[in-house]
């Protein structure tokens, strides 16, 4: 990882240590849950168990129709995890919420193991029902958790290492579920059941760990609280700077609760916030990179790629993944990493969506299609994928946070959803021409983000709503003071 090497003081050690908890139980989950989903063993065990029911077997229709459920039944409950993102971390705190995560996510685990004995495929829709509760869940409070332990110094780092863990998740997946490991007849309801061993690590070792500071300062008036976690995490004793900037952020929102999800959609004081979220939190799933997943084994088959070497081929794709997040983390403003690197994938995928179309003219043409596929996947990585998970953080104030997580989720998990659903019609009906529709949106996108959202990188988050607060109050001045005004559209 290719960091600023100011930035791993070893005082800061046990944050570090929490960062690793954090990450282990939340945005790896998510990783995991993505890429361990086999096919043909959940098919033929559906089949099995229908055939022994009721005495045939499903039909093709029937049995795509069992597949995709059991695709888009994750989605579903990640939008559910997401929804109680906004309220169990206000009402619970961060810590708790997160210990109930996993045990959500060990019952989950119970139930893959048990599906076979059971012969119920209806427990691998329920279990994986809850792994998306877990996900959607532990993906809003994994980085609200952390940004509100880390220094300003270190809060961007620390939070884009969210993206980090979710490739990490990726690639470990891909390589558990080769057939030489876990991916075998007799293996796979183990593999489904993966996810409950990072719940079982994290629900152990974060007992050991503080609330979130912030949390403690901010929502509860804990002020001795937050000082003594503060004290713990980074062992130093010289926190003026850190206490006096949450006193500002506190003083900033005294007398205000956490705003509902209501509140963050139609007041004025955060609307171009909530659009600067918007847009790349729906650019995880359509900037076309789910799709390039999908389209991976097909170009490697043209390519000549022997069958029993796709899947081994399809680990690059992971390894490519993981290390272009690594590579820039802190290196740039989010700004650039999110703007350019849309606009790069953009023109990425035109050409991709050309050479697709002449790969029958030359035979190298098909080694240019898996080049291009490893470079969207590495530009993917290098920007949009790390600094849209961190956004939540950065850009709102405490009292908005929760609500913030709840809207970027749900974008997020329908998002998925709809792509999930919809994404096979659309190829079967463009073809390679379908990359066209993510070009449109990361051009778009890459513009907008560049021409009117400020930089968010090493600013207070006190500073970070002011220069919000020049879109939001353009051609009329804010009622009361800008940085709490709830003043609606």
């Amino acid at each position: 990882m290719t960091v600023n090497i100011s930035y791993l003081h070893p005082q800061y050690w046990r944050l570090y240590l929490l960062t690793l908890v954090l990450g282990i139980g939340g945005s790896f989950q998510y990783g995991i849950q993505i890429s361990i989903i086999t096919f043909p063993h959940v098919q033929r065990f559906v089949n099995h168990t229908w055939t022994l029911r009721y005495g045939a077997p499903l039909s093709d229709s029937n049995s795509k129709l069992v597949w995709s459920f059991v695709l888009a039944v994750l989605s579903l409950g990640g939008w559910a995890g997401a929804i109680h993102g906004g309220r169990l971390p206000v009402v619970y705190g961060r810590k708790k919420t997160l210990l109930f995560n996993n045990v959500v996510a060990i019952v989950a685990a119970l139930l893959m193991i048990f599906c076979r004995m059971a012969k119920s495929f209806e427990m691998i829709f329920l279990g994986r029902f809850l792994y998306g509760y877990n996900i959607g869940l532990g993906l809003n409070v994994h980085l609200m958790y952390l940004g509100e332990s880390s220094p300003k110094k270190l809060r961007g780092f620390l939070t884009l290492t969210g993206s980090i863990f979710i490739a990490l998740g990726k690639l470990t997946g891909q390589i558990v579920g080769i057939k030489e490991l876990m991916g075998t007849e007799e293996l796979w309801p183990y593999l489904l059941a993966l996810s409950g061993v990072p719940a079982v690590l994290q629900f152990v070792t974060l007992q050991f760990f503080p609330e979130a500071p912030r949390y403690l300062y901010i929502d509860k008036g804990d002020t001795e609280g937050a000082k003594q976690a503060l004290q713990w995490l980074w062992q130093e004793d010289n926190l003026k700077v850190e206490l006096e900037d949450m006193q500002e952020e506190r003083e900033s929102t005294r007398g205000e609760e956490a705003k509902t999800l209501r509140d963050a959609l139609t007041s004025r004081s955060v609307r171009w916030q909530i659009l600067t979220l918007a847009l790349p939190c729906g650019g995880i799933q359509f900037c076309g990179i789910n799709s390039l997943y999908f389209y991976a084994f097909d170009i490697f088959h043209e390519s000549g790629v022997p069958e029993n070497q796709m899947q081994h081929l399809a680990l690059g794709i992971g390894a490519t993944e993981l290390t272009a997040v690594s590579f820039l983390i802190e290196r740039i403003g989010r700004k650039k990493l999110m703007g350019y690197g849309y606009l790069t994938m953009g023109v990425t995928m035109t050409v991709l969506t050309v050479t697709l179309s002449l790969k029958h003219l030359n035979s190298w043409i098909p080694y240019l299609n898996i080049a291009l596929i490893f470079c969207v996947i590495c530009v993917y990585g290098l920007g949009p994928c790390g600094v849209s998970m961190a956004l939540s953080a950065d850009l709102f104030l405490q009292a908005w946070r929760p609500s913030a997580y709840v809207i970027s989720g749900t974008i997020n998990w329908l998002s998925m959803f709809m792509v999930g659903m919809l994404f096979g019609y659309v190829v079967d009906d463009l073809g390679p021409f379908c990359f066209l529709i993510f070009v449109a949106y990361t051009i778009s996108s890459g513009a907008f983000l560049l021409g009117f959202v400020p930089e968010t990188k090493g600013r207070t988050m006190v500073e970070i709503t002011q220069d919000f607060d020049r879109l939001n109050y353009k051609n009329s001045a804010p009622l009361t003071s800008p940085t709490y005004c709830s003043t609606k559209f």
